[in-house]
């Protein structure tokens, strides 16, 4: 089994900066890709960024794309996102997730998900 366990939400006026981490443990073999994801109320859960289990391919959603950054630490098997310029529309929890084969876009892909981490950004 594996647990993810995010950490570094908060609130943060717009303009401003947060940097998220995820820390993985357990079956640490079974979970080389991961992504991270975001829910806002009343709205569907969405794709934000990805990256292989090498470190060296990378996604973003389009919204994202020039803000966020996703990394990787295999050695202390974290995922962290970077989020620079942050927006009001960006307010959402935050969930980790890794494992699986596919597209890395699709939340379906994976396996294992952390609880969440809230990102509230005031206009």
């Amino acid at each position: 089994q594996v647990q993810l366990v995010e950490s570094g939400g908060g609130l943060v006026q717009a303009g401003g900066s947060l940097r998220l981490s995820c820390v993985a443990s357990g079956r640490t073999s079974s979970y080389r890709s991961k992504g991270w994801f975001r829910q806002a109320p009343g709205k569907e859960r969405e794709f934000v960024a990805a990256i292989n289990g090498s470190g060296d391919m990378t996604e973003y959603a389009d919204s994202v794309k020039g803000r966020f950054t996703i990394s990787t630490d295999n050695a202390k098997n974290t995922v962290s996102l970077q989020m620079n310029s942050l927006k009001p529309e960006d307010t959402a929890v935050y969930y980790c997730a890794a494992g699986g084969k596919g597209s890395m876009r699709e939340a379906t892909r994976y396996p294992y998900w952390g609880q969440g981490t809230q990102v509230t950004v005031s206009s």
